[in-house]
């Protein structure tokens, strides 16, 4: 087969190597042959290099693929599978107290030292940690508090389906999942995250999230619920168990759906359903739902997040104390001047007791700028004026800050 396709061009070039003088010694037919069953030789003989080539080719990759099982299978920790990382903060606050006769603030405050820690066991499995010291000093009457706020295993189950199982942060608002302080603006986590959401918080359970290139994402987790109670009037922050010895007769089902398909905006939506926020406790409380939606828009030197999110807590309980709703939400427009300066503007109203007519909402205007020498660190400057309810505290000032992520 290779013969006849091979031999017009063989015999053609046999015929053109000839001087033209010596014409009258033309090969025979014989000798002709000859000279292609030496070129089919060579031809197989190349044929025979090329396939052993290949050969030794997938033995090699074969190898590889061996050694780097055998790693993972032995535990061995390199820096290609074992990452450490880290953020902290330090803050100064200069803010006067409205409230007559309340105490002013005016304090300095390491607010958090973290560290993460990761490692990647093999291509589909990967472990992720997170563990904080607020406040600087954790003792006995002190405000410091050691905590560990994730430390959870990652399952790739398909290239878009991941699965995670232990303790996680959850699937809700814009900085509970991300929250170094050179991702935000201002001095402080904005209010209304902190107090409705309420940011951060961490469960232990499980989870499942696909993730598509269409942008599109979603987040299911069954978790460790929330645990309130009428002494602190139902709050939802108060209720963060933090996975310690947490009572779990009612666990929490989040979902969370996320769309990233064009560049520079996140529009996304959470619900959570709890079949009892006091982890029946109390038996004038009931289930509750919570309802959180947000974007941010940053197609260039502008910069927009806005959030609303809302607690609905069955009960007569809750409603006789106006917390059967908890509400909240935030506008916060900004501009970067360059990639180092960033002014920034942000609006905040919550109210943890809105389910009455009773003076209950806070509101707060937050004016200020972030400064990054380098992108993972930021010098902050803000001046917030608060309005609260009658006989609250109500702080007006400026705050400082600064923070770093590596």
């Amino acid at each position: 087969m290779h013969v006849m396709k091979t031999l017009p061009t063989l015999i053609l070039g046999c015929v053109l190597a000839l001087p033209l003088s010596s014409a009258a010694e033309t090969p025979s037919m014989e000798q002709m042959w000859q000279m292609i069953k030496q070129q089919q030789q060579q031809l197989e003989a190349l044929s025979k290099e090329n396939r052993a080539l290949k050969s030794q080719l997938n033995a090699t990759t074969e190898a590889v693929e061996q050694g780097r099982a055998e790693t993972y299978a032995q535990g061995e920790t390199t820096a290609a599978h074992t990452r450490v990382g880290g953020y902290g903060e330090l803050h100064y606050n200069d803010l006067e107290n409205q409230r007559a006769g309340g105490d002013d603030k005016q304090e300095i405050d390491f607010h958090r030292f973290v560290l993460f820690f990761s490692h990647e066991f093999n291509e589909e499995i990967r472990f992720f940690s997170e563990l904080e010291l607020e406040h600087a000093f954790n003792a006995d009457g002190e405000p410091g508090e050691v905590e560990l706020e994730q430390a959870y295993l990652e399952f790739d189950l398909t290239d878009s389906l991941s699965a995670r199982g232990g303790l996680f942060l959850v699937p809700v608002g814009i900085l509970n999942e991300t929250h170094e302080p050179p991702t935000f603006y201002g001095t402080e986590r904005n209010p209304v995250e902190k107090n409705i959401i309420p940011v951060t918080w961490w469960e232990g359970g499980a989870g499942l999230s696909g993730h598509y290139a269409s942008g599109l994402s979603f987040d299911l987790a069954l978790t460790s619920g929330l645990k309130t109670s009428a002494a602190s009037d139902y709050a939802v922050r108060k209720g963060r168990q933090k996975v310690a010895e947490a009572k779990a007769d009612n666990p929490a089902f989040t979902g969370r759906v996320k769309w990233t398909g064009i560049p520079g905006l996140e529009v996304a939506a959470t619900l959570q359903h709890q079949s009892d926020i006091t982890q029946g406790e109390d038996p004038d409380a009931g289930s509750a739902n919570l309802y959180e939606a947000h974007v941010v828009w940053s197609p260039g030197p502008f910069g927009l997040r806005a959030l609303y999110a809302q607690w609905d807590l069955d009960g007569r309980g809750p409603a006789s104390v106006g917390a059967d709703e908890q509400t909240g939400w935030y506008l916060e427009p900004s501009f970067k001047i360059n990639p180092q300066l960033g002014l920034f503007g942000r609006y905040s109203s919550w109210d943890n007791q809105a389910g009455d007519d009773s003076d209950s909402e806070y509101n707060q205007w937050n004016l200020g700028l972030n400064y990054w020498p380098h992108q993972d660190v930021v010098l902050k400057v803000d001046y917030q004026n608060q309005e609260s309810p009658a006989g609250k505290d109500e702080f007006d000032g400026l705050n400082l800050g600064i923070g770093y992520q590596f």
